[in-house]
């Protein structure tokens, strides 16, 4: 008659398996991290960011939501506390604020720095601070 011997793991490889399983936890976390922008009205919105990406402004868009749609604006796990975004409808409004950045009327643009944007080509307009309170996933809603 033979006996069924219990199989024991040593320590070290226990610790091992473990630590494995908590990094790939943390990096399937942190790869959904991001900031992104619901419109949660009833028509198209353009969206414009603005952020400082340590050595410099930089302002981006346009990303167009439609109603009650949701997109990430920026694709990686936040770094900074405070972003900035401005919003329009194309008719009645938008979203806007007292911090000035540069725009343009393309379709796509990546605008560094903050200063002359008349003299650059481009509009100023006010954006909005975002306080993500340091989180590395964050998502602002545009409301009526």
């Amino acid at each position: 008659m033979s006996r069924k011997r219990a199989l024991t793991v040593p320590d070290p490889v226990r610790h091992s398996c473990c630590l494995t399983a908590i990094l790939l936890i943390i990096s399937v976390v942190s790869a959904h991290a991001s900031l992104s922008v619901c419109n949660r009205t009833s028509r198209a919105v353009k969206v414009a960011i603005a952020r400082y990406d340590g050595m410099q402004w930089k302002s981006q868009g346009w990303w167009t939501l439609a109603p009650t749609a949701c997109t990430a604006v920026i694709s990686s796990a936040l770094n900074a506390r405070f972003y900035y975004l401005f919003a329009m409808d194309g008719s009645s409004g938008g979203w806007d604020g007292t911090h000035g950045f540069c725009v343009s009327s393309h379709n796509r643009f990546v605008i560094a720095g903050r200063a002359n944007c008349v003299v650059h080509g481009f509009e100023r307009k006010g954006f909005f601070e975002v306080d993500t309170g340091n989180a590395t996933d964050y998502t602002q809603t545009l409301s009526d």
